[in-house]
């Protein structure tokens, strides 16, 4: 008789077992449902950004090749510019120097004199 009865309580624990695995396994089975969903919609996300990313590259490169063809068109420009300034540089140069000889020869020798000096009182 005891040995039924340990037999049943085994039988029932077995079934409960098996119950209880039954709905965790269904549980686990939605959330890998949900997580399949979301990975579906991550991978689609990162194709479209993908794509838009590759774009946008494009893009910058047009922008880049743009740009160099500018500033090759506008260096001979600055070029000129620096011509222009060294020139007037040198030209400002040279009338410095026939001023300063200019005035040299003009003005009378100043003699170093040493005055004497006040006394504060």
């Amino acid at each position: 008789m005891v040995m039924e009865y340990s037999v049943a309580a085994i039988a029932l624990a077995f079934i409960w077992l098996v119950v209880f695995l039954i709905g965790t396994l269904q549980k686990v089975m939605v959330t890998l449902g949900e997580a399949n969903k979301t990975l579906v919609g991550v991978r689609g996300a990162i194709q479209d950004l993908s794509s838009e990313s590759k774009q946008l590259i494009h893009t910058a490169n047009d922008i880049t090749v743009d740009v160099k063809g500018k500033i090759k068109t506008v260096e001979p420009l600055f070029d000129s510019a620096q011509d222009v300034g060294e020139a007037i540089h040198s030209v400002t140069d040279t009338v410095k120097k026939a001023t300063t000889t200019y005035n040299t020869k003009l003005s009378p020798k100043k003699t170093n004199s040493t005055k004497p000096k006040s006394h504060i009182r």
